[in-house]
């Protein structure tokens, strides 16, 4: 591993293990998790550019790919591909991944460039959701493909069925669209039934209409949402007649 990561990993002991602790993993070798945490910025001004997590990176994002595919096809064995796809996708996309990295509080682990570090760095969406997926890859490096997935599930169970309802919400306008396309070859029309509330905390409900009849109704903050959810609601209404 090189004496600067001996270094870094002995100075910073007591904090690494306090990551220990969130994430519920003990380190067989704790240089690896310091390895994680070591941004490029800070290796190139320490004068050991290339020492840094981005390797680990590159096999953690593997591991999440593979970890929550097989997570979801294990936990909705009906849905499709596409679906599964989008699904995954939602989970270990950028923003979700530096929301997860920010509940973890890895930023304050992170060793940073004083450009990186001054310029707001440890908040930063793309250096947070890399170093999630470094300190997953580091979790593989120090034990094996089964303990980094046992992990991911972990860290990644309780997220699963928030993003699925709010996937399912937003396809629901173009499924239900496709449906009655395919069946009746007429598109249904949305009809904004109230608006209520002040304007900083507005409630909208809105009506899917098809051939005089109300298929569902929803109500939410904004109209896109309200109709997302009248169509949701449709979309049972339909499967009855199918």
């Amino acid at each position: 591993m090189g004496a600067f990561m001996d270094g870094l990993a002995g100075s910073n002991k007591e904090v690494l293990a306090e990551l220990e602790k969130l994430i519920d993993y003990r380190f067989t070798d704790l240089r690896l998790l310091q390895k994680a945490l070591v941004h490029s910025s800070y290796a190139f001004e320490q004068a050991h550019a290339g020492q840094d997590n981005q390797v680990f990176e590159f096999i953690g994002d593997a591991v999440l790919d593979l970890a929550i595919g097989h997570l979801l096809c294990t936990r909705y064995p009906g849905m499709k591909e596409g679906e599964l796809t989008k699904f995954r996708a939602s989970l270990v996309n950028e923003s979700h991944l530096a929301e997860m990295a920010r509940k973890l509080e890895l930023g304050q682990f992170l060793l940073l460039g004083r450009g990186e570090d001054g310029s707001n760095g440890r908040n930063k969406s793309s250096i947070l959701s890399c170093a999630f997926e470094a300190m997953i890859g580091a979790v593989f490096e120090d034990s094996d493909y089964d303990t980094a997935a046992a992990l991911v599930r972990d860290l990644f169970e309780k997220f699963i069925e928030d993003k699925k309802e709010i996937l399912l919400l937003a396809d629901a306008k173009s499924r239900l669209q496709e449906v009655l396309q395919e069946k009746y070859n007429e598109a249904p029309s949305y009809r904004l039934d109230s608006e209520e509330g002040p304007s900083h905390r507005k409630q909208f409900t809105v009506s899917v209409v098809f051939k005089d009849e109300v298929l569902g109704s929803g109500s939410a903050g904004s109209k896109k949402e309200a109709e997302q959810r009248a169509a949701a609601e449709a979309l049972k209404t339909v499967e009855q007649w199918l």
